[in-house]
């Protein structure tokens, strides 16, 4: 049973999030020739404040971005 653990920034749409889930499934059920109900996906949304980049969150990254525009 392949069990996936996916990590990505919070602000993404449900329906975004569940095509990815069902793309990764069908990818590693014909890779490794496994039935799709065997795959398991758990998915880490992170705030913009937990991930960092250079020593700045994104979410600073962000703001500093929109400041200059």
């Amino acid at each position: 049973m392949p069990i996936l653990e996916i990590k990505l920034l919070e602000g993404r749409d449900q329906e975004v999030k569940e095509r990815l889930i069902a793309d990764v499934t069908k990818t590693v059920s014909e890779t490794l020739q496994v039935a799709p109900e065997r795959v398991r996906i758990i998915l880490y949304e992170i705030p913009l404040n937990h991930w960092a980049i250079g020593g700045k969150t994104v979410k600073e990254n962000q703001a500093e971005k929109e400041r200059l525009t």
